[in-house]
């Protein structure tokens, strides 16, 4: 009986979290008016027709750590149905987990139902593939049960606006004070459940500056495989993420540090060992870093142009190198990398037509002589091919006086660019003459008959 008491309980059948630490407001810091009007309305207007409502997850966590949430997430006893029901503008969405989104103007805060627990082999309101991921999960549960589903500790505090507590079942505020990323339950469980995860600790770790706890750690490099079953659009959204975080560099040192960087950008990994290649995209990311960090918008073509930039140039010069002219050479390795990139990371076509205007720029701004570079300053992507140009050059790849060049052209008087202008090397820049035709012989008597 006891041998058998015992496996429920290590088997988690009888596992309950401990009972939750209520942070009072003097103690946290988080005034009601320091969220979203909309999510304290919606956690409001939940409660007062009779279901529970917090905020939770990241906006719980970075409202801590002194930080603006990007956005708020809510949850909620209400089912979706429920959720529907008192909020007229409010929908229904998706089929892995069910969540309704709640619209206040031009804000909007998702509210998800408590998830619960179920054994995924009897239970068809959770499916899961063969690799232990979870493919549908529409089972509704308690607060516990929630907070015990949740992914790290860090993401686990409930936060109620009307009352001004927070809620912590797992020493979530512990851990954030200590600077520690900790998985909630077994780590390997949890990827297997969702692979996501190990991209999001790297995040989390990077972009807040946490360290990932050993135990918490130590799986991701054996499950890192599990990624290539999780749907392209996941593991883009993820990765946007990461490289508009701010810490994008620091992203992608982790990222290789865990074995994370194979397979999600085709040969990421052999671009960061060569050192032409990893100067320029470390470089890439570090100027990303300062300019979202000074609050200055971004293109995320631009990123993807540099990141994905070596192998367009190793596939570019292989063409040329087979007899190909420079600019027929450079589509088709535009087109080769595109495709291949296409088969791990499906970067969305909005991107993909700045990534190749960027590039194909690239060969033009080498020519500054003749009227070439007037026109280029009249391109619409003349500023983003420059600053490509630039790291190129800072980078080592191209000499810094190419980019100096241009940088004196753009601001000089009409008198100083045409000072600037370099010579037209042998041959270039010169008009074909056209070969003269040869007149047929009956056009030719008539010629002759003429000047006769």
């Amino acid at each position: 009986m006891i041998r058998k008491f015992l496996g429920r309980v290590f088997s988690g059948r009888l596992f309950r979290p401990a009972p939750s630490k209520v942070i009072p407001l003097n103690v946290h810091r988080i005034a009601r008016d320091r969220i979203s009007r909309c999510a304290a309305t919606t956690c409001a207007t939940l409660q007062q027709h009779g279901h529970a409502a917090y905020v939770v997850g990241g906006a719980v966590r970075d409202l801590l750590l002194g930080r603006e949430p990007k956005d708020y997430d809510v949850a909620t006893s209400a089912s979706p149905e429920q959720v529907r029901a008192i909020f007229r503008r409010s929908r229904i969405i998706g089929r892995r987990f069910r969540l309704v989104h709640v619209m206040c103007g031009a804000e909007t805060v998702e509210v998800a139902t408590f998830r619960g627990s179920a054994d995924s082999g009897t239970d068809e309101r959770q499916t899961t593939d063969e690799h232990g991921r979870i493919l549908r999960d529409n089972v509704f549960g308690s607060l516990e049960d929630d907070a015990r589903r949740r992914d790290f500790t860090v993401n686990a505090m409930f936060y109620d606006p009307v009352h001004e507590e927070v809620l912590d079942y797992h020493h979530g505020v512990p851990d954030l004070k200590a600077r520690r990323l900790r998985m909630i339950g077994d780590a390997a469980q949890r990827y297997r459940e969702d692979p996501i995860r190990m991209l999001r600790a790297v995040r989390l770790a990077a972009s807040r500056g946490l360290e990932i706890e050993a135990r918490t750690r130590k799986p991701i490099r054996a499950l890192a495989g599990l990624l290539q079953n999780v749907p392209q659009a996941r593991v883009f959204d993820e990765m946007m993420k990461l490289l508009l975080s701010g810490h994008a560099a620091e992203g992608v040192r982790r990222l290789r540090k865990e074995g994370l960087h194979h397979g999600v950008l085709p040969m990421l990994d052999v671009i960061l060992e060569q050192p032409l290649g990893e100067r320029f995209v470390m470089r890439a990311l570090e100027n990303t870093d300062k300019r979202i960090n000074a609050g200055k918008p971004i293109s995320p073509g631009f990123l993807f142009a540099a990141l994905l930039w070596h192998e367009v140039l190793a596939a570019w010069t292989q063409a040329e190198a087979r007899g190909m002219n420079t600019t027929p050479a450079l589509f088709q390795a535009m087109d080769q990398v595109g495709q291949l990139q296409a088969k791990k990371l499906a970067i969305p076509r909005r991107y993909g037509g700045d990534m190749k205007e960027i590039w194909a720029l690239q060969p033009r701004l080498l020519n500054r002589s003749g009227r070439r570079p007037y026109h280029l300053l009249e391109h619409a992507r003349f500023r983003a091919g420059f600053d490509f140009l630039l790291l190129r050059c800072e980078s080592g790849e191209l000499d810094a006086e190419i980019g100096r060049w241009w940088e004196k052209f753009q601001h000089a008087d009409e008198a100083a660019r045409a000072s600037m202008l370099l010579s037209e090397t042998a041959g270039a820049g010169k008009k074909r003459r056209r070969p003269r035709r040869k007149k047929k012989p009956a056009a030719a008597a008539a010629t002759a008959i003429e000047a006769a």
